[in-house]
């Protein structure tokens, strides 16, 4: 019995642990999409300059002048990487989606088990 409950603290502290990761892949996935939003109204932007627009960026404190393609390519690059991020993170959600279930299930099964053993305790001690 006293395995049983060093057991279910286990349990519950991997849990936790799993809802806590979960939680911070959600956030991160969200930080990706709001940073794919951002990128794609910059492209979207670029398509409507004509090619010898002065395209500046922002280093540190100074905003140094760039060729527009160099810029279209920079953009471009930015919202391959951040999907491959955003597919990865949504593979990442699942994995501990199903972790956290088997988990749970393990769990209620295992409280299900002591109560029922202190049921049986009672009834054999009343």
């Amino acid at each position: 019995m006293e395995d049983d409950r060093n057991k279910l603290q286990s349990l519950s502290e991997a849990l936790q642990k799993l809802q806590d990761d979960l939680q911070g892949a959600v956030e991160a996935r969200q930080k990706l999409e709001a940073q794919q939003q951002e990128n794609k109204a910059v492209q979207k932007e670029f398509t409507s300059l004509v090619d010898d627009a002065g395209i500046y960026k922002l280093v540190g404190p100074v905003l140094l002048k760039q060729d527009k393609t160099e810029a279209v390519s920079a953009v471009e690059g930015r919202l391959d990487f951040i999907g491959k991020e955003i597919t990865r993170t949504e593979a990442r959600i699942k994995e501990l989606q199903e972790s956290s279930e088997k988990k749970r299930v393990d769990l209620l099964q295992l409280q299900q088990k002591l109560q029922m053993a202190g049921q049986e305790q009672l009834e054999a001690s009343g």
